[in-house]
């Protein structure tokens, strides 16, 4: 072979092996580059700039969501009123009903004779009635047997009708003689109000928390013809504005005392003739009107000394609700007592085994009373306690809108339970 063709020939294969080995990196670099594209995946397109915007406020909401939520939990009511709604819901509706009556302690009975009706009808208040002459130590020792019936969590109202002079059921050692209403109203109203602080106390030590007094009606008649109030002296003896003044200072002073107490005879028992204690004659009241003065009185009373509560008369009002007596009108409890006037404290009656109602049947009369806006029927016999109780019962059985009104006074009841550290 000539050098020409010899050297051609290694020319060739050296080409050849170039073109071989570029060929291998060629294909060895594509099969590298297509192992990591699919080893990784497709690469993610870039986000939509309007669409992260619109999702944002989602997220956030999302993220938030506890946030919102741990702020619209309600806040817990530790308020009187909010704690005596909560045990009211967990009462049964005998147990509400029980909270609605005040039942008699005569003086002499043992405090045992009480001892069911607290216990298993659940009476929820107890009027220490008659002469009691065994000084405090006596009185204590029968109203700290009675709250041994009641359960912890919602001790017993425990009142009397201390008002002073005629009036005052509560007397030996321990026990000031109490002048008259007329004699405190010639005393000065800070007197007055140190007064009633001493005679609270007294109360007080004795296990009474709450004095069914003072009186705030005006007697508009000749004091001697006005047999419930001015012939015994029970009221302070002034104009309107005088009363209110003097009753106002009587409230405060048993307050001072750790001593609530009920204003009365709303809206005043100043011009009639009759005790409505013992007769139903007499008693229809032709004067007193809504803007008048001896009404005005007690609302004077109401705003200064927020009393914890108001005794309604047993009489009945002309010129206001000529169609009841003013403990079973809700004209005068509903409308102007609590309506007009703003009070939402407890309204108790007056005695309802008073002759004044008599002629109205037993199971009847708390019935009245609370469907007229009233919370606590005041009962004077023992005898009528179960009929009472078993009337409301029975109406609120019956009637959905009665049982509302029971639960509505029921929480009243509690709400002033809870401020005096009598419930818990």
């Amino acid at each position: 072979m000539s050098s020409r063709k010899v050297h051609a020939a290694r020319h060739g294969r050296a080409v050849g092996v170039v073109a071989g080995i570029v060929t291998f990196i060629v294909v060895f670099a594509l099969s590298f580059a297509l192992t990591g594209l699919v080893a990784r995946g497709p690469r993610p397109a870039s986000p939509d700039p309007a669409a992260t915007a619109q999702d944002k406020p989602a997220r956030q909401k999302q993220d938030g969501a506890g946030d919102e939520d741990r702020q619209a939990e309600p806040q817990r009511d530790d308020s009187p009123e909010g704690k005596a709604k909560r045990a009211v819901e967990a009462m049964t509706m005998d147990e509400r009903v029980g909270q609605l009556v005040m039942a008699p302690l005569y003086a002499g009975t043992d405090p045992s004779a009480l001892r069911a009706l607290v216990q298993d009808r659940h009476v929820g208040s107890v009027l220490i009635i008659g002469n009691w002459n065994n000084g405090v130590a006596g009185v204590k020792a029968a109203t700290d047997a009675l709250q041994s019936y009641a359960p912890a969590g919602s001790q017993l109202l425990m009142t009397t009708d201390q008002e002073g002079g005629q009036v005052q059921h509560l007397r030996g050692a321990g026990f000031d003689r109490m002048p008259s209403a007329v004699e405190q109203g010639r005393m000065g109203t800070d007197q007055l109000r140190a007064s009633a602080a001493a005679w609270g106390g007294q109360l007080k030590s004795a296990g009474i928390n709450v004095d069914l007094a003072p009186v705030a009606g005006t007697v508009q008649v000749a004091r001697a013809s006005n047999a419930p109030i001015g012939a015994l002296d029970r009221d302070f003896g002034l104009d309107a504005a005088g009363n209110a003044a003097h009753a106002s200072a009587f409230v405060e002073g048993m307050r001072d005392a750790g001593v609530e107490t009920s204003v009365k005879h709303y809206p005043g028992l100043g011009a009639v003739t009759g005790n409505t204690d013992f007769t139903a004659e007499g008693i229809t009241d032709t004067t007193t009107t809504l803007d008048g003065a001896e009404i005005g009185a007690f609302h004077q009373v109401i705003r200064d000394a927020q009393p914890a509560m108001v005794m309604m008369a047993l009489a009945t009002y002309q010129a206001i609700d000529p169609s009841a007596p003013a403990a079973f009108s809700s004209a005068i409890i509903d409308g102007e007592l609590r309506g007009r006037q703003g009070y939402q404290g407890v309204v108790t009656s007056d005695s309802l085994s008073a002759a004044a109602v008599s002629a109205i049947p037993s199971d009847q009369l708390g019935v009245r009373l609370v469907d007229a806006g009233g919370d606590l029927a005041c009962v004077g016999e023992l005898d009528l306690v179960a009929p009472i109780l078993d009337g409301l019962n029975a109406r609120a059985a019956s009637d959905a809108a009665f049982a509302a009104k029971v639960t509505r006074s029921a929480e009243r009841v509690m709400t002033l339970k809870f401020r005096m550290g009598l419930a818990g």
